[in-house]
């Protein structure tokens, strides 16, 4: 390691008697390069690093104007962005520029931008919340041409190491989307992310997995009522098996779509995924959970405020974290909050009820465009009917040891 004496004197070095420039090493990569400048001599601070596999070096500015702990200051904060996956000469290279109008942030938000319009709500803000939860933390401030596959393939990682496998994709496809909008405005050469082909784990496809013995179910309901996490996650949790709407549309829920007395929750059209408005009957159960929750978010927009929005991030939860909550409770693999779809689409099925009543209850398409128009509110005292006969048959499960049977009501 150098010292202070060994910079001061480093002209007096015995290596300078060639009148060559040498270098005199410390540690960790950062050196003090020495170089003879007519009759005196000039010493510069330099830090060797790799990073994707080639070495580099930084200036880190000149001896004594940076001394010897400064630079060491300096070699440690870069130490650091490496070791995040961040390469500090594309750092330094924002910095001169002074101008961040091709950074990832910079051209993903303009991304995002152009195509809002053609967007639900619900699906902007998903991709929204993507790029500020997972991306732009770390990429953000890259320039579009300097990024690497490795950068990206890092940052997807760690969505992969906390489990989320379907999320991680899905980062990967938004990332190659605002990549290929920044090389059409002339921003960047080439989407890396093409490059990641099979560099990740591939979520499960097909059906989300759902629990449908109820049994099984009954033992997941009562997990779910003993939930010791956030209160109002744990009020989403318990919402979602009543209602079986999609988990995008539960958390980002306003209260002002609620009519608590005429026991119906009514989503407008440009928040649901096939663009149709949609009418959930509410049963008691049901409301008697939002009511529970009101004096908590009731003075707020949604009714399932996130504490972090009032520091200026989501102001409601994310989609994902009746999901997250659910996996916490061991059953990753065997359910999820998509799940409880098919859960209620399978029992309400085997029970005799219409399978047109059930599907619009799920609000899934209907092909055929007048006859979607029509049954929009269609079936809407049958639903009724089926929503509390579904909740008393899970308040059922959850009461006895013994399974019970699902009788159609009415």
């Amino acid at each position: 390691m150098l010292s202070d004496t060994a910079c001061k004197n480093a002209h007096r070095n015995e290596k300078a008697s060639t009148g060559k420039p040498f270098k005199l090493s410390d540690e960790k990569g950062l050196f003090l390069l020495v170089q003879p400048q007519g009759e005196s001599w000039g010493k510069w601070w330099r830090f060797k690093y790799r990073f994707g596999g080639k070495e580099k070096s930084l200036s880190l500015g000149t001896y004594p104007e940076i001394s010897l702990s400064q630079a060491r200051e300096k070699r440690d904060e870069y130490r650091k962005q490496i070791a995040n996956n961040i390469d500090p000469g594309i750092t330094r290279k924002i910095e001169k520029a002074g101008s961040t109008e091709n950074t990832l942030a910079a051209v993903a938000k303009e991304f995002m931008e152009a195509n809002r319009k053609k967007w639900s709500a619900s699906h902007f803000a998903h991709l929204e919340q993507c790029f500020e939860r997972d991306v732009f933390p770390w990429l953000g401030n890259r320039p579009l041409k300097d990024l690497s596959a490795v950068e990206v393939l890092a940052t997807l990682r760690r969505i992969v190491d906390r489990g989320a496998l379907e999320t991680a994709a899905r980062t990967k496809q938004f990332i190659g989307q605002a990549i290929r909008y920044g090389i059409a405005t002339g921003r960047a050469e080439r989407d890396v992310t093409a490059d990641l082909r099979g560099a990740l784990p591939s979520p499960n496809r097909g059906h989300f997995p759902a629990i449908t013995e109820p049994k099984s179910l009954a033992e997941l309901l009562r997990d779910i009522d003993a939930y010791g996490g956030n209160f109002v996650v744990r009020t989403a949790l318990q919402l979602q098996p009543l209602i079986f709407a999609r988990p995008a549309n539960i958390a980002a829920a306003e209260w002002s779509e609620f009519d608590l007395d005429a026991a119906e929750w009514r989503i407008a059209a440009d928040k649901m995924k096939m663009k149709d408005a949609h009418i959930v009957p509410l049963s008691k159960q049901a409301i008697a959970l939002l009511r529970d929750i009101y004096p908590l978010t009731g003075s707020s927009r949604y009714v399932f405020a996130s504490n972090q929005g009032r520091k200026g991030n989501e102001p409601h939860i994310s989609r994902e974290s009746i999901g997250a909550a659910i996996r916490r409770m061991g059953y990753q693999g065997q359910h999820t909050a998509h799940g409880f779809r098919t859960t209620a689409s399978t029992l309400l099925h085997e029970q005799g009820y219409h399978s047109d009543m059930i599907e619009r209850q799920l609000a899934h398409a209907e092909r055929n465009r007048v006859k979607a128009a029509y049954n929009r509110a269609q079936h809407l005292p049958e639903r009724r009917k089926m929503m509390q006969s579904w909740a008393d048959y899970l308040d059922g499960l959850k009461a006895g040891a013994q399974v019970i049977a699902f009788r159609k009501n009415g």
